[in-house]
């Protein structure tokens, strides 16, 4: 309500200029529709299972996960979500790389549609995956979800974005913000037993290190990402901008979807914060039957075992319903996001079906591959989980820097986006080179160079921002 007005009164959004939807429509992705829908679906698009799945992975590193959330979302994650999203309004709808390349180097351009590319596949396995456990949990076969899943994927990426998209993504979001509202309820009636922040700290690096998540600093800050802040919000806010009426209807629709995304993740890090370490603990040892099996217990399952026991069956069936729309209706769109990028890159028009499945069919393949192997391997989907989690906030670094960029070229208050420009940089470096699923260095080592390679970007600005201003002179 008031960082938000701060950073629009910033960006002076103009009701009078045109947005792409309204002076372009092609009846397949730019399309104007109602601000309540536009909404919806950017929500939506955003959640998947990022604040839930991140924030109970997140919890095990105790309650610093509250403040990671809180303060990342207001003053990271949703100014990234606005100006990312306004920045692609004021350049006729542009996808990321095409952004990026115009603020920091053409050079840049073919790099970001790669790992932007990447990222969105790996950001549909993981969300077909991760549904269709939770799915096959209450009935059926895992197998027979992901194929029922991915061949919705297949039909929401090929057609117009009204089809499928348009109608049944506001009865998804419905479902996921009943089951946020009624386990914030549950946590209100119960009032369950959990570590304060100035007891959890001894939790810290424990619970991160217990349950192989490694150390809370960088890790926490990748573990938690689409509750926080995400790199892969800003190859969704595009398609948003596209369907837009009016700028003035950015602040709702960006910040306040992020704004949304982070009071799903708080929901579900205090669930978790009691189960990994509430009273008894963990809250659920006597459900699995052994002492230490919290930190040991994948999302999913804590998914299920909290509905089900919080709110009863009926309750349960709808809460997890919620849960399974968010991972679909964020796959789907990552699909359809990459189709859109690979085309703009090329200048292939979308309009032709011929030719929306001549771009969709190699990112399908892949990702039918990934899928395989994830399943095959036992650890496959932390393992993706991991990766996806760096490639999705490096890819909000490369937007941070662009949108520093772009203030700095319109005369803007820069630092909005320069301080966790900066911040980013240093989680994305020591986690690739700390982490275990990585390089695994020391961790002396590898903040150093982070802290490094964030001075050098800084100086790279500095230059940037000397010669902006011998231009003007």
């Amino acid at each position: 309500m008031f960082y938000g007005r701060l950073v629009e009164r910033i960006v002076r959004p103009d009701a009078n200029r045109l947005t792409p939807a309204v002076a372009h429509p092609d009846g397949v992705d730019f399309l104007p529709l109602p601000s309540w829908k536009v909404f919806m679906i950017q929500f939506l698009n955003i959640a998947g299972t990022g604040p839930i799945f991140g924030a109970i992975l997140g919890a095990k590193f105790g309650p610093a996960a509250y403040l990671w959330i809180v303060l990342g979302s207001i003053f990271a994650g949703a100014v990234h979500d606005y100006l990312s999203g306004m920045l692609s309004l004021r350049h006729d709808g542009a996808g990321l790389p095409e952004l990026i390349g115009r603020y920091l180097g053409k050079r840049m351009r073919p790099a970001v549609l790669v790992f932007s590319v990447f990222l969105l596949v790996m950001v549909g396995v993981v969300f077909v995956y991760s549904p269709a456990l939770i799915l096959g949990s209450l009935c059926g076969s895992t197998w027979v979800w992901v194929w029922i899943i991915f061949a919705y994927y297949v039909l929401a990426t090929m057609l117009p974005i009204d089809r499928i998209i348009g109608r049944i993504y506001p009865l998804f979001a419905v479902s996921l913000l009943f089951m946020a509202a009624a386990l914030l309820v549950c946590l209100l009636v119960k009032w369950p037993v959990l570590p304060e922040l100035w007891h959890g700290l001894a939790h810290t690096d424990g619970g991160g290190a217990a349950s192989g998540m490694g150390a809370l600093f960088p890790c926490l800050f990748i573990t938690i990402a689409c509750g926080a802040i995400s790199g892969f919000h800003a190859t969704q806010s595009p398609l948003m901008a596209r369907c837009m009426k009016n700028e003035r209807l950015g602040r709702p629709i960006f910040y306040g979807a992020m704004i949304t995304e982070g009071v799903v993740a708080l929901v579900w890090a205090t669930v978790s914060m009691y189960f990994f370490y509430g009273s008894p603990a963990p809250g659920y040892a006597l459900i699995e039957g052994a002492a230490n099996v919290g930190f040991a217990t994948p999302a999913p399952a804590v998914v299920t075992l909290v509905c089900n026991d919080w709110l009863g069956v009926v309750g349960g069936i709808l809460a997890l319903l919620g849960v399974v729309a968010a991972p679909i209706t964020s796959g789907d769109t990552a699909f359809r996001s990459a189709r859109l990028i690979v085309a703009d890159f090329f200048h292939l028009s979308q309009r032709p079906v011929a030719k929306r499945l001549a771009v969709s069919l190699p990112l399908f393949v892949v990702s039918i591959a990934l899928l395989f192997w994830q399943v095959d391997n036992p650890n496959g989907f932390n393992v993706v989980w991991q990766y996806f989690g760096w490639a999705n906030q490096t890819l909000a670094v490369f937007t941070l820097w662009t949108l520093t960029v772009w203030l700095s070229k319109q005369g803007r208050a820069y630092w909005l986006t320069l301080v966790p420009a900066v911040f980013m940089t240093v989680v994305c470096v020591s986690y690739l080179l700390t982490s275990p699923f990585a390089f695994a260095l020391a961790p002396a080592v590898g903040n150093g160079v982070a802290g490094c390679t964030a001075a050098v970007c800084l100086l790279l600005f500095a230059k940037f921002r000397a010669s902006e201003s011998g231009r003007q002179i």
